[in-house]
């Protein structure tokens, strides 16, 4: 299995999204660990709904879709890399229906407000997100990385990196911004390198 699983939530193929992803998983390589390119586009995912099943039987057997193929990389892998185009300040609704389903991995106690912790915390999980976005103000990137860094800081990643890319649209577009390329290997390798240690 991946040591590092890299997640892109975009829709479109070989986007500037999907690009960006290669070059993180690059520097992972370099630092000597496994990778895997997961795409969410490639997956049959159904929204939570909200059962609350998984709570007693700590998985979601709701669904039995392409989360099901999802869970055993994400528990067994050490590492993730995950990345959204802004969708109107935000993340995109694959990363969105992902995200919700990884509330399998909460514990909730019994009192109210319920507090809650996850079975994947300290184990030493480290991460890094990163979004694209087509303006050039970072502002209109809105809550896209901040999407991502809390709910897998929640379930215990330890996010190393938020990188955000602006002034991107055109398929390929990034391929132009070599000093950015660079940037995302390097923090790539960075993030192997902790993962290591």
């Amino acid at each position: 299995m991946a040591e590092v699983i890299g997640i892109s939530g975009s829709p479109r193929a070989g986007g500037n999204t999907d690009i960006l992803l290669n070059q993180f998983l690059k520097g992972i390589t370099k630092a000597g660990l496994k990778t895997e390119k997961i795409f969410l586009r490639d997956y049959s995912i159904q929204p939570c709904t909200g059962c609350e099943q998984c709570r007693k039987s700590k998985r979601c057997c709701r669904f039995q879709d392409g989360m099901q193929l999802l869970y055993p990389k994400i528990e067994e892998s050490k590492g993730i890399i995950i990345g959204s185009p802004a969708y109107n300040y935000n993340v995109t609704p694959w990363i969105k229906i992902f995200i919700d389903r990884l509330y399998q991995y909460y514990d909730y106690t019994d009192d109210r407000p319920r507090k809650f912790s996850s079975r994947l915390a300290a184990q030493g999980r480290k991460g890094i997100v990163y979004a694209v976005c087509e303006q050039m103000e970072i502002s209109y990137m809105g809550c896209t990385l901040e999407a991502m860094r809390r709910p897998l800081e929640d379930i215990g990643y330890k996010i190393t990196c938020e990188f955000p890319a602006i002034g991107f649209f055109e398929r390929g577009a990034i391929l132009k911004d070599d000093k950015l390329l660079q940037l995302a290997l390097q923090k790539g390798l960075e993030l192997g390198m902790e993962l290591k240690m």
